[in-house]
């Protein structure tokens, strides 16, 4: 039975479960229910802190999980990354006061750095050949400069909003580009049937969100200008119609750019145009 750790909290937990409930995986009915075992699909489902996920998934105790690439990489474990799930989208960026004198990154030498992922901002830094204090907290990252804990911090940026509102601004390129990522254990091979399983069917979920099935009628003489816009994955489906003069294309087109698409394919005579949402795919 696979063992698969999902976030019980957080910003990636709500996605995460909804990803693997489209993946066709059995959920918990109840939020104190911490365990879910799911004899259908042969996995069982353990609901954990998601700082906690990488270390469960890294020492093998589960087989594999749900977190953020940031948190797997200041896990200090052997964990791997299997597949980016496209969700959870956060940068990881240094900050510092206004006044401080801070703009760039060789400024940071010999600093105190606050931060929650202090070997990710350790690694960092010794990549780069820079020297700094990193001080470990938990939380509430922003205040340690003016409670004089640190010089500057290194924290996940959205908006911006809580650093300006603590007197701080971002500066230097990004430490990383984060997002939810799932992750198997270093006891888990590239070609486990079980993980192979898994994996796409989340990579199916993947493509159903990203992706919509798109239905048109197209004169034959306009054929091949029609399939240069709509390529697909292989090739569309086209079939004839009862006019001879007429064929009825099928093909997935990005979701992204159906409108853009519909207009040039209307433009070289396609018409009946019909979009339709995946639930599930395979490719």
């Amino acid at each position: 039975m696979l063992r698969i750790a999902v976030p019980n909290k957080g910003m990636l937990s709500e996605p995460a479960w909804n990803m693997l409930g489209e993946a066709g995986y059995r959920l918990r009915s109840n939020p104190r229910q911490l365990v879910v075992q799911d004899a259908d699909n042969d996995v069982e489902l353990f609901y954990l802190r998601p700082l906690d996920i990488a270390v469960y998934v890294g020492s093998g105790t589960i087989d594999v999980g749900i977190t953020g690439r940031d948190l797997l990489l200041n896990s200090q474990t052997q964990a791997r990354e299997q597949l980016a799930l496209g969700f959870g989208a956060s940068t990881f960026r240094f900050a510092a006061p206004n006044d401080s004198g801070i703009s760039d990154l060789a400024d940071v030498d010999g600093r105190r750095v606050a931060s929650s992922y202090d070997k990710l901002v350790h690694d960092y830094l010794h990549s780069h050949g820079i020297g700094a204090q990193i001080i470990h907290l938990d939380g509430a990252v922003e205040s340690s400069v003016q409670l004089g804990v640190a010089d500057l911090i290194a924290d996940v940026v959205s908006t911006g909003t809580t650093l300006r509102n603590a007197g701080l601004r971002v500066f230097g390129e990004p430490i990383l580009h984060s997002q939810a990522v799932l992750i198997a254990s270093p006891r888990l091979g590239d070609d486990d049937a079980r993980l192979t399983v898994l994996s796409r069917r989340l990579e199916g979920v993947l493509t159903a969100q990203r992706y919509v099935l798109m239905d048109y009628d197209i004169p034959v003489a306009q054929v091949a200008q029609a399939v240069a816009v709509t390529p697909g994955f292989e090739s569309p489906t086209i079939s004839p119609l009862h006019d001879k003069q007429w064929s009825a294309i099928r093909v997935m087109v990005p979701r992204d750019k159906v409108n853009l698409l519909m207009d040039q394919l209307y433009d070289v005579g396609a018409r009946g145009i019909i979009v339709t949402a995946l639930q599930a795919s395979r490719i």
